[in-house]
């Protein structure tokens, strides 16, 4: 009978704390109408102005700035309709242009070559190539001036319900040792719950492309602590096992019975100290996935059991760069004034597999006069 007594007042007392709770926090912020604004977010030594694009659609906000096509916030709401910033990024031009590169790539575009080549060489149609060496000794996102170094140019539209932001650059024959002028666009578009990513490059060359966007996600909210009790869904049955240097092997090896199983949810922090070799490698998850199916398709997911936002991942790449943030170090701080330490993030990053021009087997990222390259990726935001 006291047992019986106590748990009635405990639930009594539970649901008055919830009430107290919810009377205290604020107003669940209502859907926004579809909308897009611009402002200036500073400019560089040399003059060029870099903008800031607000994309309003639904229950998302998003803010895209055209110094290397950065993603610098985006808000969306937890299981209660309250909106918080689910991005890493800094909150002022100066710390991009000084700090992001060489450094954590926040939210950037990434191109030509989205991860890494070893060695910074590739050889293409029997002539070899020689990339800067900027992730020792390999060349990384493109080397020391990649796509996330440069202003891209910004066309704002609305496409129905949403709206979109489309950027442009072209990057000149020999830009960074990659051969061929090309021409790239990406469009952000955003409807109701979901951000989608379109990538297209054309060349007057052959050349390679990998692009990719190198956001990196705190579903807690920005500045709020590590990531390792997330959960995280990867649809790969097989990975790319690296070297010390973070170069592929060559071999697509199963994830089956190793750290690197996230075909059912998995907390990321269950096994990122377990002893295996690739998580000594990386000081934690760095590696590319081989995503199963073709096509458009699901790719990832991750569930943030506190404020139960979920992030649901599609592409039609067939890798996906898991990557948890391993050298934050304490030393970065960002929109919320807080640092930024190991963990405190997640990247992934759709794209095509590391160092594939020097790998045959793997799938082609050459392109040549007269294609079209062509990508997508969408990134849907749920609560539960």
């Amino acid at each position: 009978m006291l047992t019986r007594l106590f748990k009635t007042r405990l639930v009594g007392l539970t649901a008055m704390v919830g009430l107290l709770a919810s009377l205290s926090a604020p107003a669940v912020e209502a859907a926004s109408k579809p909308d897009i604004t611009k402002e200036q977010f500073g400019a560089l030594s040399d003059g060029t102005k870099v903008w800031r694009y607000t994309l309003t659609s639904g229950v998302l906000r998003v803010r895209i700035i055209t110094y290397g096509g950065i993603v610098q916030q985006l808000d969306a709401p937890d299981r209660h309709g309250h909106r918080a910033n689910v991005v890493l990024g800094f909150p002022d031009l100066n710390d991009y242009v000084t700090k992001n590169n060489p450094g954590p790539y926040f939210g950037a575009l990434i191109g030509r070559y989205a991860n890494r080549i070893a060695k910074g060489t590739f050889t293409l149609d029997g002539k070899t190539y020689h990339l800067p060496i900027n992730n020792d000794p390999n060349s990384l996102h493109g080397g020391t001036k990649g796509f996330d170094t440069k202003v891209w140019t910004a066309t704002p539209d609305r496409t129905g319900d949403g709206v979109s932001l489309r950027l442009d650059l072209t990057s000149p024959d020999g830009d960074m040792g990659y051969p061929g002028t090309v021409a790239a666009s990406v469009t952000y578009t955003l409807i109701r719950n979901q951000l989608r990513i379109d990538y297209r490059a054309t060349t007057d060359k052959p050349t390679i492309v990998n692009l990719t966007n190198h956001s990196y996600w705190n579903l807690a909210g920005e500045g709020t602590g590590s990531i390792y009790a997330d959960k995280l869904q990867i649809n790969a049955s097989h990975f790319t096992p690296v070297d010390s240097t973070l170069i592929p092997t060559g071999q697509i090896a199963s994830v089956a019975r190793t750290p690197m199983d996230f075909r059912q949810p998995t907390e990321i922090g269950a096994r990122i100290r377990d002893n295996f070799q690739q998580l000594a490698y990386g000081q934690g998850y760095d590696h590319n996935w081989v995503l199963d199916g073709s096509g458009f398709r699901p790719a990832a997911r991750v569930i943030e059991p506190g404020s139960g936002r979920v992030l649901s991942i599609a592409t039609d790449q067939p890798g996906i760069q898991f990557y948890s943030g391993n050298f934050l170090d304490g030393t970065l701080y960002g929109t919320s004034g807080h640092s930024y330490r190991q963990g405190d993030g997640l990247a992934l990053e759709t794209q095509h597999f590391p160092d594939s021009p020097n790998h045959p087997d793997f799938p082609s990222t050459v392109l040549r006069p007269g294609q079209t390259y062509r990508t997508a990726t969408t990134f849907t935001f749920s609560a539960r």
